[in-house]
Order: C-alpha cells, then sequence, then structure tokens
C-alpha cells in the first residue's frame, strides 16, 4: 500500500521473522524436474475461493496461486508494477492513473484491460459482495474511468497513501471480469485469473485442484521463474486436524503442509528430510479486544489490570512451543512503522494489576477467590469457537483464564457455533473477543481501532468499541502525507494513544508455517506482501 509512480522505494521492514528456519532447496540428490504433481495439505477450509468476497487468509492463500495483481510488493517493501506498468497520482492525491499491460489474458480467454479493472474494483466495494478485507481496504474509493484499453484512470474520495500497498495483496488480485459477471455461487467455486495456476476443481470441505496455466506470461518481479509454472497440478487438501494433516507429510499423502501443529515442530525440525519455514506476516497482531462499551472494561483501570496480570509472553511461549512469536504492541514487528517501544508496556506483574484492581473498587472476594463489588463478581465473558482457532491458540487462552484468576478476574470462555460467535461480534455481545488483522500497512491502526470501524460491513474491525477524535485525526493525517519521517511520527503517536487506552491485549504474531518434503518439492516460498505460500517458483522433485 503505497505511492507514488513506476517504483516505490519502503525501508526493508517487512522482513522474515526471526522464526524463518530453512531455505526452500531440494538436497543435493534430489533432481527438480518440469511438470509433475504435488499436494498442498491446508488446516483451514475455503468457503469461497474468491478472495473479494469475506476475506479471510485461506482464500489469499489460494488466490496467490492463481490471480495477478495490479502492483507486486517485494521482500523490501517496495512497490513494484506487475499488471499496471506505471502510474501517475494528482498532486491533491484523489485520482492515481494506471497504465496496464496490454498482452495478458484470463484463462478463460477474456483480456486483461482497464474495463477489467473497473469490473474488479467495482465488483470489491458492491454490497452485494460482502467484501470485509478488500472492500474494506477500498473505502475511499468512488470510481474507475476507462480512459482507454490500457489507461485506467480511479478516483478516491480522500489521499489514500496505502493505496498501492493493498492493492499488492492478494486480496485484491484481479479476477476475469467474465467470470464475475456470474452468480456469487458459481464464482465463489470456480474464480478465474490471470496467474500461473488456474481452478479445475473444487470440492467444498475437501479440495481444490488447479492445473498449471501454459500460457501464462505475466509473473511478479519477486518471483525467480519467468515462464509457466514448473508444476504441473497441484492438489490443494483441506485437513483441519493438526494430527492428520502433520501424519499425511510423514506418509508422503501431502508434500507440503501449513499450520505446523506446535506439539510435532520439534521432531520436524531434527527431521533433515523436511524443510520448515516460519514467518511472521504484518499487521495486527493475534489480540484479545476488550469490550469499552460495557463493564467491567469501561474502566480503564480494569482494563490495564487485566492486561498486567495476564503473563501473555511465558503462555505463547508455553502454548506454542516455539512455532509463534510474542506480540506485545498493537502492530506486527514486521509491519512498517511498528516502534518497539510498546512491546513491554503490560509486563507481567500481579501487584501492579492487584494494586490497579483495589483502586477501581474490586476489593473484596468470593469463596472462589474472585474479586467482587458490591456483590457482583469480576467476570469477563470471551465467546469461542475453537474450531475456528489453532489448537494451540486455545491453550494459550485457557493459561491467560489461569492466569488472571490469580489476580481475581473470573475469565468465561463460552463455547458457541460461528453463527452465534458472528452475531455477538457485531453486536458488542462479549467483554472479549480474539480477533488479527493481517495487511502490509500501519494503516491497520486506523481499521482496527478508529472510530468509523465500530460499524459493521459484514464484520466489526473494532472490537474494542473505541472512539477517540485524536486518534482518528493522527490516522487520517498518516493517509493524507506522502512524506515517510512524517507518517513514522503519526503512527508512533497512533501506536501510543493505543497502548495508553488499555484496549486490546496483543496475543502472538500470526505467522505462516510450512513444512515440506525434501524428497517431493523443492522452493517452496512465500509471496511479500502478506507473507503467504507461493507455489509459482516451487518444482516437483523426480521420484
Amino acid at each position: 500500500m503505497s505511492r507514488r509512480t513506476t517504483l516505490l522505494a519502503l525501508p526493508a521492514l517487512i522482513a522474515v521473522s526471526a522464526l524463518a528456519l530453512t531455505g526452500c532447496s531440494a538436497p543435493s540428490d534430489a533432481a527438480p524436474v518440469d511438470g509433475g504433481s504435488i499436494t498442498y495439505a491446508t488446516g483451514k477450509d475455503i468457503t469461497c475461493l474468491d478472495p473479494h468476497v469475506g476475506g479471510d487468509m485461506p482464500q489469499a492463500s489460494i488466490a496467490a496461486q492463481y490471480l495477478d495483481s495490479l502492483v507486486a510488493q517485494d521482500d523490501k517493501g517496495a512497490i513494484h508494477p506487475w499488471l499496471a506498468t506505471s502510474w501517475e497520482t494528482s498532486a491533491d492525491g484523489l485520482t492515481w492513473t494506471f497504465h496496464l499491460r496490454d498482452d495478458v489474458k484470463f484463462t478463460d480467454g477474456t483480456p486483461f484491460d482497464a474495463a477489467a479493472v473497473k469490473a474488479n474494483l467495482d465488483h470489491m466495494v458492491n454490497p452485494a459482495t460482502q467484501s470485509g478485507t478488500a472492500g474494506g481496504y477500498l473505502r475511499q474509493y468512488v470510481k474507475t474511468d476507462v480512459e482507454n484499453p490500457t489507461t485506467a484512470v480511479v478516483t478516491l474520495n480522500k489521499p489514500y497513501q496505502a493505496f498501492l500497498e493493498v492493492l499488492a495483496q492478494p486480496f485484491l488480485g484481479i479476477e476475469s471480469p467474465t467470470a464475475l459477471a456470474r452468480p456469487q455461487a458459481e464464482n465463489c467455486a470456480s474464480p478465474v485469473g490471470s496467474g500461473p495456476f488456474k481452478i479445475v476443481g473444487y470440492t467444498p470441505q475437501q479440495e481444490v485442484k488447479l492445473v498449471r496455466n501454459d500460457g501464462y506470461n505475466s509473473p511478479p518481479p519477486f518471483a525467480k521463474n519467468k515462464g509457466p509454472a514448473k508444476i504441473a497440478n497441484i492438489t490443494w487438501k483441506i485437513i483441519p486436524e493438526n494430527a492428520t494433516r502433520y501424519g499425511a507429510l510423514r506418509t508422503g499423502e501431502a508434500d507440503i503442509i501449513d499450520f505446523l501443529p506446535p506439539e510435532n515442530f520439534a521432531e520436524a525440525k531434527a527431521d533433515s528430510s523436511l524443510a520448515l519455514s516460519l514467518t511472521d506476516r504484518p499487521g495486527n497482531p493475534t489480540s484479545l479486544q476488550l469490550n469499552t462499551t460495557r463493564a467491567p472494561f469501561n474502566d480503564e483501570a480494569v482494563r490495564r489490570a487485566f492486561l498486567t496480570a495476564s503473563n501473555t509472553e511465558a503462555s505463547v511461549k508455553s502454548a506454542f512451543l516455539g512455532t509463534a512469536s510474542y506480540a506485545g504492541g498493537p502492530l506486527s514487528s514486521v509491519t512498517r512503522f511498528y516502534d518497539k517501544d510498546y512491546e513491554k508496556t503490560y509486563a507481567f506483574d500481579l501487584k501492579k494489576a492487584s494494586d490497579l484492581l483495589d483502586q477501581a473498587g474490586w476489593t473484596e472476594r468470593d469463596s472462589a477467590g474472585y474479586r467482587t463489588k458490591n456483590g457482583t463478581r469480576l467476570t469477563a465473558i470471551l465467546p469461542l469457537t475453537p474450531t475456528s482457532w489453532p489448537a494451540a491458540t486455545v491453550e494459550l487462552l485457557t493459561q491467560i483464564q489461569a492466569n488472571e484468576k490469580k489476580a481475581g478476574i473470573e475469565v468465561k470462555i463460552e463455547n458457541v457455533d460461528d453463527a452465534t460467535s458472528n452475531k455477538r461480534n457485531n453486536t458488542f455481545d462479549y467483554d472479549l473477543r480474539v480477533n488479527y488483522w493481517n495487511t502490509n500497512t500501519a494503516d491497520v491502526l486506523r481499521i482496527v481501532f478508529s472510530s468509523a470501524a465500530r460499524e459493521s460491513a459484514g464484520f466489526v474491525p473494532n472490537g474494542a468499541g473505541y472512539a477517540n477524535p485524536d486518534l482518528d485525526s493522527i490516522l487520517d493525517q498518516a493517509l493524507a502525507t506522502s512524506d515517510d519521517t512524517t507518517r513514522a511520527e503519526l503512527y508512533n503517536k497512533a501506536q501510543k494513544i493505543i497502548d495508553d487506552a488499555a484496549i486490546s491485549l496483543s496475543l502472538y504474531n500470526q505467522s505462516t508455517q510450512l513444512a515440506s518434503r525434501k524428497d517431493r518439492v523443492t522452493h517452496v516460498d512465500v509471496e511479500p506482501s502478506l507473507k503467504l505460500p507461493y507455489l509459482y517458483d516451487a518444482q516437483a522433485v523426480a521420484k
């Protein structure tokens, strides 16, 4: 998400995490081949393959295999041409003119052109698409004018310095306008792109079949490969159970798996036949948002006590067994403009938490050891759908529940189904809510913590219900300026306001966790914008 014309150099902050363990190469006696088939096993289901609809990370992961984007982001954070060869921005920041390639076709034969750009951006912002992610990134969008087949002029209603960065994400990948014109259910099952692979089959809750696009001629600049993909066929299998998915890797049923189970991490790391890659993602870390619209967290002292008593850093280490990195602030440590000053503000201190609760009037304790005030127990309700989260996350929340009890705070984890969870999350019917937002821009602070983000567009991003006009103004200023020094200062101020308000307990950085068999596949990598799996450069190994 960024700025001006053909190339945008950004600081190299969107880097691979310290958890990245290995490169992605085959052993010396393995011979990569042109062609072949691989099986990729994922731990999360994909309800719609079109990343414009809804917008969850599993959709973006598979979209990276079959969609190209207007612009590309490299691993140093710089923005480069991709389907757009260059662009200009008006002095007021409201008009973006994109010049496009004239030699690209979607895999259904539809040409890529300015009309396709217009159809895609219009599709993302159409309320009928129910695009919580792509549409949410384009709230400033007004229209696209087709000046000619290779020139698209995009109009915004306010300056948006994160525009190019979000355009680099697979969530905003460009689809065939012919395919987009079909009913949504049909496009969800078989979306069409111009990328290195194309979708040829989809069995919900089981698998997606992809085959190589033999006519592929539009690779991104960060790719090592320059022609059609080396792999001919991909089976993208849905295996939610950790043990089953890891077992599939060990037996050879799968060549690559994601969501490496923490309990198998040490074994997999010690196995020289496996390649591991754990890469932190940018954005807002997995967090517990504290609902400030009702008691008990409408009291800042109680919020501060809750954060201080959580002992999160130790619990992350215990629950994830080294497969996740602790996050203390509102930005992931690999997000541009991240400030490390806010990592340790609420370090574990049980006495400090106790003093804060005393000051807030929660001075009595009941027979179970929980604090009370006027006969009411200090309770925080956390609705949770356990199957929607890794088992380690559920374990982490259970440990935090135990840590909070030591301070006298009862955390009630209520297991609910997805429908109930969504309803409660959209109506602030909770005290605590688990949330994260992966994106490659510090503008995630506006997306998650601005006053406007308290409203639902299918999902309420601001689960804290927090409203601060000063924060809103700072975040708007950061989007309106192209000066990086000024932006850094503004985002630092924003992080401080959010940190001081104690409205969110950051837990751990989201990451892409891959394990692959060196005897089956090599050059397994991640794309740079969101650190998602990217198989265009991968090669099958001769068996």
